[in-house]
């Protein structure tokens, strides 16, 4: 034997020249990774040049965490070593997302000590995969807007109402999307968030195909926000332009005249005026009734929810401006 090519070596000598121990290149010769090219006359196995460059590439496949079958298939040249690392670098990505997931949950549990039963819950939830997740969606939106599909703005309110997690969320998205998904299947919010929808779909004038819920929610702000910073008393006769401007434009929502002396209810028989427009009463009455609904504290928290999932502001919460609101149209409801 002329060259170091033509050399044969021992399990020893591999062992020394690779850096593993005797029993690690005994175990992959055993498997068939590392054959031996001939035996001593005493009966020992005998390894070429080759062996190696073969066991060096074992150790690096195997600290990228490739299983032997796998290896044993590079090595052979079965598979190309190409193919192999874009197969595992997909599946060390999938395992990266899942310890990612696995850290933004520990560390929301952690924020907010929850107990067994909630971790387990939250782990759930949190696994679920995307078809899943937006099963859920489709089936709390659909019961929402049953019977909506056509009204002009369902499209554009349904995603606006939509949590997206990302693949790879933070802790508070984690917790969010938890409490998202408990709303969801909250039968009493289901039921809540129905009736609003309903209701503000059925104030809506033939010809609006801009959807009542962002007209009539802004139009509260914009015009009961300056009153509250002011410290206006809902009650007091510097609320009334407010009140007004606030029931003329619902009145336009619907529509219909304001300041009518029409029907208590469009279904219901006719006053003497005979005038297809609600009256001011009824038409005060009729807005408190959809604000108080509007008024529910889980709608602020759904949409807070919602911002946290999908990385948008922070929404500012209706709640202050709709009790005002309120307060002032029951204030001349008593009157």
């Amino acid at each position: 034997m002329n060259g170091d090519s033509d050399t044969l070596h021992s399990i020893g000598d591999l062992a020394r020249r690779t850096g593993l121990t005797v029993k690690t290149v005994r175990f992959y010769s055993d498997a068939g990774i590392v054959p031996p090219t001939d035996r001593s006359p005493a009966g020992y196995r005998l390894y070429g040049a080759d062996a190696v460059a073969r066991l060096d590439l074992v150790r690096t496949l195997r600290d990228l965490g490739l299983d032997l079958a796998t290896i044993r298939k590079v090595v052979d040249r079965e598979v190309s070593l190409p193919e192999v690392a874009a197969a595992h670098a997909e599946a060390l990505e999938v395992q990266i997302r899942v310890l990612r997931l696995r850290r933004a949950v520990l560390t929301a549990v952690a924020r907010r000590g929850s107990s067994p039963k909630e971790l387990d819950l939250m782990h759930r939830l949190a696994r679920l995969s995307a078809a899943e997740r937006q099963s859920l969606i489709d089936d709390f939106l659909g019961t929402v807007f049953d019977g909506l599909h056509d009204h002009p703005a369902f499209a554009a309110v349904t995603r606006s109402m939509t949590p997206e997690l990302p693949e790879n969320p933070e802790p508070e998205q984690i917790e969010a999307w938890v409490n998202l998904a408990e709303l969801f299947q909250d039968r009493d919010f289901r039921t809540t968030m129905r009736g609003m929808a309903r209701d503000l779909a059925t104030d809506r004038a033939p010809d609006d195909a801009t959807g009542l819920p962002r007209i009539l929610a802004e139009a509260v702000r914009a015009q009961v926000t300056p009153a509250l910073e002011a410290g206006t008393d809902p009650a007091s006769p510097e609320a009334e332009p407010v009140v007004a401007a606030l029931t003329a434009h619902y009145a336009y929502i619907l529509g219909q005249p304001a300041g009518s002396d029409g029907p208590a209810d469009p279904a219901g028989p006719a006053e003497p005026a005979g005038h297809d427009g609600l009256d001011d009463a009824e038409l005060r009455r009729r807005l408190m009734a959809r604000l108080e609904s509007m008024d529910d504290p889980r709608r602020d928290q759904y949409l807070h929810l919602l911002a946290v999932v999908n990385g948008w502001p922070a929404p500012e919460s209706l709640a202050p401006v709709l009790a005002w609101s309120v307060a002032a149209l029951r204030a001349r409801m008593s009157r």
